[in-house]
């Protein structure tokens, strides 16, 4: 048995995100596309000798280290099935923005569900470890697979994707987050009144993946959520509309917001793309990364 594993975890895009009627039970049937991009959290997890569970920021970061963090809760669930006993030291070095739409939180959680597999040796396979992180949120099964993948149910029936190819996207990342439910409120605000049909995933946007057709997928880009994030943050639609003046082949407010994904054509056109947003002064932080990319991974044993 090791005494302290890290894992390093990517943060994910939505390519489409449809989100059915507001339910009974105060959630929404979605249907969607997921796609892990490489702009990753490191997570280093420590036994120690002290009870309980620590979480810890490496860094500026600003991440609650109390029971509301996701990697919290997802250790304490595998202290609690497992019968862990040992006191937990979680080290947390952030990449991915914090309350951006591209399921930080989620991410962490499902790092810290691999990371302690490693650690305690406890032999899960992954859709094992999906199933207990689909107990902590919807997002955090997929963090866990990555890759490119479409979430039904609340999101957490995770089904891979056949993808090919690798997409190059230029990422314009907020200085302050969107709160998921303020957002999903929101929708429902703006649609009240409106007969909203059952969520399913865009054929066009499947073909487009399966052909690795770029220039496809940017058209069939899509997000509910989009309209009401942009209306809680206004600015989201001059960013938007200033990267399709670039030349982006797509623009898409990833989930709940407020980061907003782009679709280049390549390589060359993601670096000119983040030149042209970053030299509009629309945006402050722009940042070029690729898709699709595995899941949560165990990078050190020690």
């Amino acid at each position: 048995m090791t005494n302290q594993v890290s894992v390093r975890v990517p943060g994910k895009i939505n390519l489409q995100l449809s989100v059915g009627p507001l339910q009974r039970d105060g959630y929404h049937e979605l249907a969607t596309v997921f796609q892990s991009v490489s702009l990753f959290d490191e997570l280093t997890i420590s036994e120690t000798d002290t009870d309980g569970i620590e979480i810890a920021a490496i860094g500026k970061s600003t991440i609650p280290i109390g029971g509301e963090n996701l990697a919290y809760k997802a250790a304490e669930l595998m202290c609690n099935k497992f019968d862990i006993e040992t006191g937990l030291l979680i080290k947390i070095k952030k990449e991915i923005p914090i309350a951006g739409g591209m399921a930080g939180g989620s991410a962490n959680a499902g790092a810290t569900i691999v990371g302690i597999d490693s650690l305690f040796s406890l032999g899960l396979k992954r859709d094992e470890m999906e199933r207990i992180g689909s107990e902590i949120g919807a997002d955090v099964p997929f963090t866990i697979s990555g890759g490119t993948a479409i979430g039904t149910g609340r999101g957490d029936q995770v089904t891979p994707v056949l993808s090919r190819g690798s997409y190059n996207w230029v990422l314009a990342l907020s200085t302050s987050g969107l709160s998921t439910p303020a957002v999903y409120k929101e929708c429902d605000r703006l649609r009240e009144g409106l007969d909203i049909s059952k969520p399913h995933v865009s054929d066009s946007l499947l073909q487009a993946l399966t052909h690795g057709d770029a220039k496809t997928l940017g058209k069939a880009l899509s997000n509910d959520l989009q309209a009401a994030a942009c209306s809680l943050k206004p600015a989201l639609r001059l960013i938007l509309d200033v990267g399709i003046d670039y030349g982006a082949l797509g623009g898409i407010v990833s989930g709940s917001g407020p980061t907003v994904a782009f679709l280049a054509e390549s390589e060359d056109h993601a670096l000119d793309l983040v030149v042209a947003l970053t030299s509009s002064g629309v945006v402050g932080n722009v940042i070029r990364v690729a898709g699709p990319v595995p899941g949560a991974r165990v990078i050190s044993n020690t």
